[in-house]
């Protein structure tokens, strides 16, 4: 078991997503979230008005069905990973969903530069503006000090006027060690120093004092995830995602095998689940009622 969960470490993160999309409820969580924003939208925007979202570090996209039916104005899909984006444009050629385009790209490049964020608008969404922008997860790899002019800038530039912008994001900080947050802060901790900063209940409170968010609707809750898989294997590929290894973290051979033994004594021989605190955080723009989230 311990070598299995060693060998694991080596898996692509595409199919490391894949298995925590399948084995857990997070992408039903966002699903259901999402589904209350797109009906906050609905209610603000004229009935007739085709909405239209992007969504950022998107992956293959679990939630791909709500997003197709709801963005019939246009649905952008980005992502760094070729192969991902490479399912999208393969489901939305076969099912002739030509709203819908995947974009290749590293997103800390484009939409943290002013210049960069202009261009995506004129060349990219040909000067139409979005109703809903989506960071499901995607903020891990972006550090948190660089949030605030991030959202300023696809907020001004790329919103229309009555839209929203949602992402979700583990808990920066919990005492329950058999969550994901206190997994990750533990062993990254302990190893090199270093403690989850990316907090979304730290990074509304700043958002709240920012004069461009001034006149927005700035709104989070918290909910609980559950993983579980019944093969070693795979349940240690959803760790190795979550240690951010190795794209972050580069654990060596003792730090590894330490990793999956506690792994397999706390969680996987005792049949526990994995737990993860998440967050949603919602902006709303030119919103007249209090929207859902």
């Amino acid at each position: 078991m311990i070598e299995a969960g060693l060998r694991s470490a080596d898996a692509m993160m595409m199919d490391e997503d894949k298995i925590w999309s399948r084995y857990s409820d997070d992408k039903v969580d966002i699903g259901e979230r999402l589904a209350k924003v797109i009906r906050t939208l609905s209610v603000a925007n004229p009935l007739k008005k085709p909405l239209r979202a992007l969504s950022i570090g998107s992956s293959t996209e679990p939630q791909f069905r709500i997003f197709e039916t709801a963005f019939r104005g246009g649905l952008y899909l980005f992502d760094i990973d070729s192969r991902a984006m490479a399912v999208v444009s393969d489901r939305a050629s076969r099912q002739h969903t030509a709203h819908v385009r995947a974009i290749i790209g590293d997103f800390r490049e484009v939409f943290s530069d002013p210049v960069e964020v202009d261009r995506f608008f004129t060349d990219t969404l040909d000067r139409r503006k979005l109703d809903l922008i989506a960071f499901h997860h995607s903020l891990y790899y972006c550090e948190a000090a660089e949030w605030a002019l991030l959202f300023e800038y696809i907020c001004r530039r790329l919103l229309a006027r009555k839209s929203a912008v949602h992402a979700v994001l583990m808990a920066a900080s919990s005492s329950n060690r058999m969550t994901t947050t206190w997994l990750y802060n533990h062993f990254a901790g302990k190893y090199f120093g270093i403690r989850n900063d990316q907090s979304l209940a730290t990074f509304k409170k700043q958002l709240e004092q920012q004069p461009a968010f001034r006149n927005d609707q700035i709104l989070l809750d918290t909910s609980r995830v559950r993983f579980f898989v019944d093969d070693f294997g795979k349940f240690m590929k959803v760790v190795w995602m979550i240690m951010l290894y190795p794209g972050v973290h580069r654990y060596d051979a003792r730090q590894k095998e330490e990793i999956v033994e506690f792994v397999y004594d706390t969680f996987w021989s005792a049949r526990q689940p994995l737990l993860q605190l998440q967050h949603h955080l919602v902006v709303y723009r030119g919103i007249g009622f209090r929207g859902l989230i």
